[in-house]
C-alpha cells in the first residue's frame, strides 16, 4: 500500500483543538504517542464538562430547580448521542458506566451469573485484556463454571476456526476484544458474533480499542452487548457505555443498589427503574457523561472513517522504520491492525526504552499493558507500545524512530 504522506484534513487544525499537545516536556516538544491508554480530549469535550461545573452543576433526575432541569437534558443528551454513535436502535439500550472494565463486570453478574453453574464454560480469547479475563475468573470461582481460551496465534492473531472448535455444548457465553489493545489486532468479531448466534450462545465485545478507530453498528455485529471508554475516545476517564439488546437489559436484575435505580421503596420490598436507570445506581458521573458526548459528537462530525485512514498510514510508516533497527522486534504482525505498535529491542528493558524516550518528549507505554497471558504467548515480559490518533504526525513517527535508534545504540554494547 501507497503510503499517504498527509491526512485528508487540516492537521495543524486538528491539533490545535487539543491543548495538551501544545506543551513542552524537557524542553522538547510533546510526541504523545500513548493513545491505546487514554487519548487527548479536544476542547469542545473540555469546555462542555467546565460548563456543566460551573454553570449547570447540580444532580440530575430527580430535581426540578432550573440547574437540575439543564443537567439532566445534557446527560441524557449524551445518552442519545452515545446510541447514535453505535447505531444503537434506543437509547435505553445505552448504560453508563464508569468504563469498559465496569461493564463486563456488569455483565458478568447480573446477566452471566444467573445462566452458568459448575461444568459450564465461559469462551475468551488469548488476545484479552485482564478486565476481560478476571471479571469471568471470579464468576467462576462463585459458580463452578471453568473460563475456556482460544489460543492465540504466533503473529497476533485468533482463528475463526479455533474459535468455532471451541463453541462446545458446554460453552454459556463468550466474550471477545473487538481490537487488542497490547497487539493492535482486529478481531473478525463479525464472524466470532456469527458462530455465535448458530449456537444460540450470547456474547459481548469488548469494544475499548475499536471505538476510536473503526465506525461501530453494534445492529449488523450481531453481538448482545458492545462496552467502550469514554477516555479512549477522546472523552473525559470514569465514563463509558454499555450498550445491550433491550430484552436482555430488561431480563436483567440490577446490579447494584441506591437511589434512582428504584421504581419504589418499602421496607417490605423494592421495584426496578426501567431501562437503563436500573444500572446507574446513585450519582452518576454527571460531567463525566456530558463530555463523553461532547466527544462523541466531535469526533463523528470529524469522521471516523477519515481518522482510520491516517491513523493506518502513520502504522504502516512506524512499522517500516522501527522494523528496519538492528535488534528490535515488532511483537504483533496481524495483517490487519489499528493503531497500535509493541515491540521490544535485545538487551533493553522496556520501562528502561519508555524512560529514555520520555527524556526525548516522546510517551510511549512500557509493560504488560495489562495482558501478561499475551506477553507470556510471547516468552516477554513486556513490550514497549506507541499508539497512535487521527491528531498524531508522520514527523512524529520520525521522532519517536530517532529516539528508539538512540536507545538501541545505548544497550546494544551493554
Amino acid at each position: 500500500m501507497t503510503r499517504i504522506a498527509r491526512p485528508d484534513y487540516d492537521l495543524e487544525s486538528v491539533r490545535s483543538e487539543f491543548p495538551t499537545l501544545g506543551q513542552t516536556v524537557y524542553d522538547r516538544p510533546l510526541v504523545y504517542l500513548d493513545n491505546a491508554a487514554t487519548a487527548q480530549m479536544p476542547a469542545k469535550a473540555i469546555d462542555a464538562v467546565r460548563e456543566f461545573q460551573t454553570r449547570d452543576r447540580s444532580n440530575i433526575h430527580r430535581g426540578v430547580h432550573a440547574l437540575s432541569v439543564r443537567a439532566t437534558e445534557h446527560y441524557e443528551a449524551a445518552r442519545v448521542t452515545a446510541s447514535r454513535f453505535i447505531n444503537a436502535t434506543s437509547p435505553k439500550e445505552c448504560v453508563f458506566v464508569r468504563g469498559t472494565t465496569e461493564a463486563v463486570n456488569l455483565v458478568a453478574w447480573s446477566f452471566v451469573r444467573p445462566r452458568v453453574s459448575e461444568g459450564d464454560s465461559i469462551l475468551i480469547t488469548g488476545l484479552e485484556h485482564h478486565s476481560n479475563i478476571v471479571p469471568w475468573q471470579l464468576l467462576g470461582e462463585a459458580t463452578g463454571a471453568r473460563l475456556k481460551v482460544v489460543p492465540l496465534r504466533d503473529d497476533g492473531t485468533i482463528s475463526v476456526d479455533d474459535f468455532a472448535q471451541a463453541l462446545t455444548p458446554d460453552v454459556r457465553f463468550a466474550s471477545f476484544a473487538h481490537v487488542s489493545n497490547a497487539l493492535g489486532t482486529v478481531n473478525p468479531v463479525g464472524s466470532l458474533t456469527a458462530l455465535c448466534r448458530e449456537k444460540n450462545i450470547p456474547c459481548l465485545i469488548d469494544g475499548a480499542q475499536a471505538a476510536p478507530h473503526i465506525p461501530i453498528d453494534v445492529k449488523e455485529l450481531g453481538a448482545d452487548f458492545y462496552a467502550f471508554s469514554g477516555h479512549k475516545v477522546y472523552g473525559p476517564t470514569g465514563i463509558g457505555i454499555l450498550w445491550g439488546r433491550a430484552q436482555h437489559l430488561e431480563a436483567m436484575p440490577p446490579w447494584q443498589g441506591g437511589g434512582e435505580m428504584i421504581s419504589s421503596v418499602s421496607f417490605e420490598g423494592s421495584t426496578w427503574n426501567a431501562i437503563p436507570h436500573k444500572f446507574e445506581a446513585g450519582t452518576p458521573n454527571i460531567g463525566g457523561a456530558i463530555g463523553l458526548g461532547a466527544a462523541l459528537e466531535w469526533l463523528m462530525d470529524f469522521g471516523i472513517a477519515k481518522a482510520a485512514a491516517w491513523e493506518t498510514a502513520l502504522l504502516e510508516h512506524a512499522t517500516q522504520v522501527l522494523g528496519t533497527i538492528p535488534g528490535l522486534r515488532i511483537i504483533g504482525t496481524a495483517p490487519e491492525k489499528a493503531g497500535v505498535l509493541s515491540f521490544v529491542i535485545e538487551g533493553a528493558h522496556p520501562h528502561d526504552i519508555g524512560t529514555i524516550l520520555d527524556r526525548d518528549g516522546v510517551a510511549i507505554r512500557a509493560g504488560h499493558h495489562c495482558a501478561e497471558p499475551v506477553m507470556r504467548h510471547f516468552g516477554i515480559p513486556a513490550t514497549a507500545r506507541a499508539s497512535f490518533a487521527l491528531y498524531n504526525t508522520m514527523e512524529e513517527i520520525e521522532a519517536l524512530s530517532g529516539s528508539v535508534r538512540r536507545v538501541q545504540e545505548m544497550f546494544a554494547d551493554v
